[in-house]
């Protein structure tokens, strides 16, 4: 070990050693001889030990020396050697051997060398957001990390290399460029530092930065579609879309969507490249407004603009001086609508636009249940606007039997089913019942029933309501049914078919009669063809 304070001196003799070994020639002093220093061009790692050895060939007892500013501990000494434990090593030394041969010297060196990771490898920020198809430059900057000749910085995509380059400078910094593409979306960039020792028998040492997660995106130049109407009505909620192709990712893209002053909260859908989104608006002040819907994407935005009118035109209104009326009042019926519209009533228009339409009816029965219509047309921003109302007058008149459906004199068979079909009008509605003028019975009306002979006889329908009374005599004639002639019909129908039944059996046996299978005599074709009767009557004919 050498004291701290002896280190100057130690210095000036190594000085003066190192002087003369590169002055003078070996075996300047006399015989040549040899001194060696190892390990040679040694690596060690921070405050490591290192063991070094000193030898020669020199005969005899030579005095070696070891020189060095590290701490030294003797290992052990020979006849021709000496080697040193060197502790601590935390910077790059030299180490000297010095050699006194029979009045010669000589001496020899090694350089220590501490191999160190990078302190820090670290990949610089990257964009936000990158578009897809541009370039994107990947910065490393590594801090430390020796010896630097065998540094290679090396920057990856995931686990594939982009480029590997040495490490330059302190702190190195080494930049690639990438192309951005949309797999690359989500995709993590980093960087990492390789100290290669393994030509000189130890290994391969990695420091790696903290992975960068690079975000990319297609956002096209054309503006959103907008699909709205040009033209609204206060406090009418309608329905409105913008949508925008060629996104990517769509599903990371933004709406930004205002009525004037007024915010909309949209609902968003994406699919693939596609972005739809749909809101509801619903103004709340008439005038021009100007409908803005934005898409933004990767830190851009994309905007389309439509102007948009809010009028206050809420259909037309229709009025009655009176809905329920009695016959042969007046009654005022009443269409207006705004300022600027134009009314009809029942297909008469008003004199002009912003003026009503009136009609004063007189009413009767024929104006009971009728519909008025009122109808109106607005202007606004080339636009026709539409609405229409309408109201039913009911007339109050008093009860009327319909004398052609309820004839005065009914004739009906009995044992049969009818339906009286008497109706009577009015309104409201009247009550209509038929009572027998002898017996006070009801007659049903309406419905069907079995008609009998108790059923003959006058009755007195009579329709009711809080209007007044209407009356109507009905005769209605049950006419008895005449078995005898029924029986007669009968006996006629059952002759009638016997005899068409004879007859026909007639006509039957005839016709078979003169059917029969006839021969033709070979032997003499001159005489006349004979009838061939059947088996049993030929045999009879035949002699015995």
């Amino acid at each position: 070990m050498v004291p701290s304070g002896m280190l100057p001196a130690a210095h000036q003799v190594l000085f003066v050693f190192a002087l003369l070994a590169c002055l003078l020639p070996p075996g300047i002093w006399g015989q040549a001889f040899s001194l060696w220093v190892e390990p040679q061009e040694p690596l060690v790692p921070p405050r490591g030990s290192l063991l070094v050895n000193c030898s020669t060939n020199c005969p005899g007892t030579p005095h070696i020396t070891l020189e060095t500013s590290l701490d030294k501990e003797l290992q052990g000494r020979g006849a021709s050697w000496v080697a040193f434990w060197l502790h601590k090593v935390t910077d790059d030394s030299r180490v000297l051997c010095a050699v006194s041969c029979h009045g010669s010297q000589m001496s020899s060196s090694t350089n220590i060398t501490v191999y160190r990771l990078p302190d820090r490898v670290e990949l610089l920020p990257l964009p936000t957001w990158q578009p897809v198809g541009e370039n994107v430059t990947l910065r490393c900057r590594v801090v430390g990390g020796a010896p630097r000749a065998r540094v290679a910085v090396v920057l990856l995509r995931g686990e594939e290399e982009l480029s590997r380059q040495p490490a330059r400078g302190e702190p190195a910094e080494v930049t690639a460029v990438a192309l951005a593409r949309r797999e690359d979306h989500g995709a993590n960039f980093s960087c990492r530092a390789e100290l290669d020792l393994r030509p000189r028998g130890l290994g391969l040492f990695r420091n790696s930065s903290a992975p960068r997660q690079l975000q990319t995106f297609v956002l096209p130049v054309t503006p959103p579609r907008l699909d709205a109407p040009r033209v609204l009505e206060v406090g009418t909620s309608r329905t409105v879309n913008c949508s925008m192709e060629g996104l990517f990712p769509a599903s990371e893209a933004q709406v930004h969507w205002v009525l004037g002053n007024q915010m909309l909260n949209p609902e968003v859908a994406s699919h693939r490249d596609t972005l739809r989104a749909t809101a509801t608006a619903r103004p709340d002040q008439e005038g021009a407004r100007e409908m803005v819907c934005g898409i933004s994407l990767g830190g851009e935005n994309r905007w389309t603009r439509q102007n948009v009118t809010v009028h206050g035109f809420l259909g037309p209104k229709l009025t009655l001086s009176e809905s329920s009326a009695p016959e042969g009042t007046t009654v005022t019926v009443t269409c207006a609508s705004g300022a600027q519209a134009l009314v009809t009533l029942d297909g008469i228009p008003a004199a002009g636009p912003g003026q009503p339409a009136q009609l004063h009816l007189n009413t009767t029965e024929d104006d009971d249940r009728h519909v008025f219509i009122c109808s109106a047309t607005l202007e606004v921003d080339g636009e026709t606007l539409r609405g229409n109302a309408s109201t039913e007058l009911r007339v109050l008149y008093g009860p009327k039997i319909d004398r052609a459906k309820c004839p005065k004199r009914l004739a009906w068979k009995e044992k049969t089913y009818q339906v009286v079909r008497c109706q009577a009008r009015g309104y409201p509605a009247p009550r209509l019942s038929c009572l027998h003028q002898g017996s006070n019975a009801s007659l049903p009306v309406g419905t069907q029933f079995h008609v009998t002979l108790n059923y003959s006889g006058t009755y007195q329908c009579q329709a009711a309501s809080p209007r007044g009374t209407d009356t109507l005599e009905v005769v209605l004639d049950v006419q008895i049914r005449n078995p005898r002639s029924v029986l007669a019909v009968l006996v006629v129908l059952v002759v009638l078919g016997l005899v068409i039944l004879a007859a026909a059996s007639m006509h039957i046996f005839k016709w078979q009669n003169r059917t029969g299978i006839y021969r033709v005599k070979t032997e003499n074709t001159a005489l006349p063809l004979t009838s061939k009767q059947p088996d049993g009557a030929e045999a009879e004919e035949e002699p015995s």
